[in-house]
Parts: structure tokens; sequence; C-alpha cells
């Protein structure tokens, strides 16, 4: 394991809960589909998990994340 890796490793584990609960917050967006009554949406979560938006593509999902300077990631 490189020093980097250690220190790294280090960090991650003395995270408190809340810490890692927004970990990726200012950077991170999840997108989330969600099919409800035969109609498919795309749920936008910060990554603490609070919902952000809904959008009806998945186009327009991305578009907003990266519009908010925040990169988008899908949840399966």
């Amino acid at each position: 394991m490189t020093v980097i890796n250690s220190e790294i490793r280090t960090v991650l584990k003395n995270l408190s809960a809340q810490d890692f609960k927004d970990f990726g917050l200012k950077q991170i967006a999840y997108i989330r589909v969600i099919d409800k009554d035969d109609n498919t949406i795309y749920s936008i979560h910060s990554a603490n998990g609070k919902e952000i938006s809904v959008m009806d593509t998945l186009d327009k999902a991305i578009l907003t994340t990266r519009k908010n300077d925040l990169e988008p990631v899908t949840v399966h």
C-alpha cells in the first residue's frame, strides 16, 4: 500500500457518521429511476439522500445536476 492510500484510508476511517453522510455533498447528485403508474420519473438526490428535484427524462435530470456543478451518478 502506498503512503497516499494509507493516509486516505486513515482519513476515511476517522470520519464521523455525519461527515460520512455528507461525503460528496457539494460534488455528487444521485439520479434514481422511479417507475410509477406506468410512468418513469427521475428523482435527483444529494449525497446525503435528500431529494432535490424530480424530472420527467433522464437527460433533464443529468442536465440539471451538471448545471448546478454536480456530477450525476445513476442508482440502479
